[in-house]
C-alpha cells in the first residue's frame, strides 16, 4: 500500500465479541480514507452498520460499494436522531470532528473518530465536560500503535518485563505525501490542525502508552516547511520531545517526505530502550531485507531475536471498545489517555519553533 490515507489493515482473525444487532454503528465524515479500516475492524470484532452520510456523493457512492448493507442517510440529523444507533464513527475534515462527535454524545450516542480528535483546545473542554455528564466514551483511533500488531507486541513484551523499565522511546513517522491525491483541507493549517496536531498524535498516544505515562511535559517542538512553499501553511517537518510522567524521556519525528523508491507509504520506526535490553519495531517495510510488514527485534540478557508480528495479535482495540461501551469498562483506551494525548499534540503544535523555510500568511 504506497498512499497512507487509504490504508486499511483488517484483523481477519477478529473473534465477535457480540451477538448480531447488539452493537449498530453508524458513520458520519468520509473526508479521509481511515474510515474505512476503522468501519470494518468494527464490523469483524461484532458491530453491524445502519447509516452513513457525508456532504460529498461520490464519497457516499464508494463507501456503500465496500459496504453495501449500509443505508445513505437523507442528512446527519437522521443520525444523531437514530434511537439503534451506540456509535457513531467519524473521518470528516480533522477541523469539524469534535463538533460531530459533541452533538453525538448529546444525542447518548458513543463516538470514535480518526485521528486527530480535536484542533482547538476549547473543543477538548467541550468533549471533556460532556463525557463527564454523559459516560459516554469519546474514543479516538490512534491506528500507528492500535492498527500495528508489532506495536501491540511490543506492548505485551514491555508488560512481560521484556527489556525492564523503559527509560527512552523514539518514534520516526514518515509519511508519503503524494499531493496530488489530496484535498485542498490537507495543507489548510486552520482545518488540520498542523503536522503535530495530526500524525503527532499517534507518536504521542505512543511515548505515553509504552512508557506507562498518565500525563508529559512538552520540553521542545519543531515544525517546517522546507520543501512546499506552494503550500504556505503546510508543514512538511516536525519534532517533539517530551518529559513523561514516569521519568523517561521521549522524541518524535514527522515528515512528509517518503521518496517515490520505497515500497510502502512510510517506513515507520520505533524503539523502546529498557534499563535491561531494547525492542525496534519496524511496522510497515524492513527496507532492502524483505517486504514483510510487523518485524520486531528483541535483545535483552537472554538472547537477540527477530519476531515477526503478522497474524499473531489482531487488533484488539475495536472489541474491547465495543464492551466498553457494553458494560461501562474503560479498558480499549481509557478516556484520560484519548484525552491527554490530544491536549499534548495541540500544546505541542502551538508551542513549536518555526524551523528555516517556514512561511507564515
Amino acid at each position: 500500500m504506497k498512499d497512507g490515507s487509504r490504508y486499511a489493515p483488517l484483523n481477519l482473525q477478529a473473534a465477535k465479541v457480540c451477538s448480531e444487532g447488539k452493537f449498530p454503528i453508524s458513520v458520519i465524515g468520509l473526508d479521509h480514507g481511515h474510515i474505512y479500516g476503522m468501519t470494518e475492524n468494527m464490523l469483524l470484532a461484532g458491530a453491524n452498520i445502519v447509516w452513513v452520510w457525508d456532504r460529498d456523493a461520490q464519497k457516499i457512492r464508494d463507501f456503500v460499494r465496500q459496504f453495501p448493507q449500509v443505508r445513505v442517510a437523507p442528512s446527519k440529523e437522521a443520525i444523531y436522531q437514530c434511537s439503534k444507533t451506540k456509535m457513531l464513527l467519524c473521518a470528516s475534515i480533522p477541523c469539524e470532528r469534535a463538533e460531530i462527535g459533541a452533538e453525538a454524545l448529546r444525542c447518548g450516542k458513543h463516538y470514535m473518530s480518526d485521528k486527530p480528535g480535536f484542533t482547538e483546545p476549547a473543543q477538548l473542554e467541550t468533549a471533556r465536560s460532556l463525557c463527564a455528564k454523559t459516560t459516554l466514551k469519546w474514543s479516538v483511533c490512534f491506528s500507528e500503535r492500535l492498527q500495528s500488531e508489532s506495536a501491540i507486541h511490543a506492548g505485551e513484551l514491555i508488560e512481560q518485563g521484556a527489556i525492564g523499565k523503559v527509560i527512552q522511546v523514539l518514534c520516526i513517522a514518515p509519511h508519503r505525501l503524494a499531493a496530488e491525491t489530496r484535498p485542498d483541507w490537507f495543507f489548510a493549517k486552520k482545518q488540520n490542525g498542523g503536522i503535530l496536531c495530526d500524525i503527532g498524535s499517534h507518536q504521542i498516544d505512543q511515548l505515553l502508552f509504552f512508557t506507562g505515562s498518565r500525563s508529559a511535559n512538552i520540553v521542545h517542538s519543531q515544525v517546517g516547511n522546507f520543501a512546499h512553499p506552494q503550500y504556505p501553511e503546510f508543514e512538511d517537518f516536525g519534532t517533539c520531545t517530551l518529559e513523561l510522567e514516569s521519568g523517561a524521556s521521549g522524541y518524535a519525528r514527522l515528515d512528509w517526505f517518503t521518496p517515490e523508491g520505497l515500497g510502502t507509504w512510510g517506513d515507520g520506526r520505533l524503539f523502546l530502550l529498557g534499563t535491561e535490553g531494547y525492542i525496534e519495531v519496524r511496522k510497515y517495510t524492513d527496507i532492502a531485507a524483505s517486504k514483510e510488514s510487523d518485524q520486531l527485534f528483541l535483545v535483552n540478557g537472554e538472547s537477540q531475536t527477530r519476531i515477526s508480528c503478522q497474524g499473531q495479535t489482531g487488533f484488539p482495540y475495536f472489541g474491547r471498545l465495543i464492551q466498553d461501551c457494553l458494560e461501562g469498562a474503560d479498558l480499549a483506551l481509557p478516556q484520560q489517555h484519548v484525552f491527554e494525548v490530544s491536549r499534548l499534540a495541540m500544546e505541542a503544535e502551538q508551542k513549536a519553533t518555526r524551523l528555516a523555510g517556514f512561511r507564515v500568511l
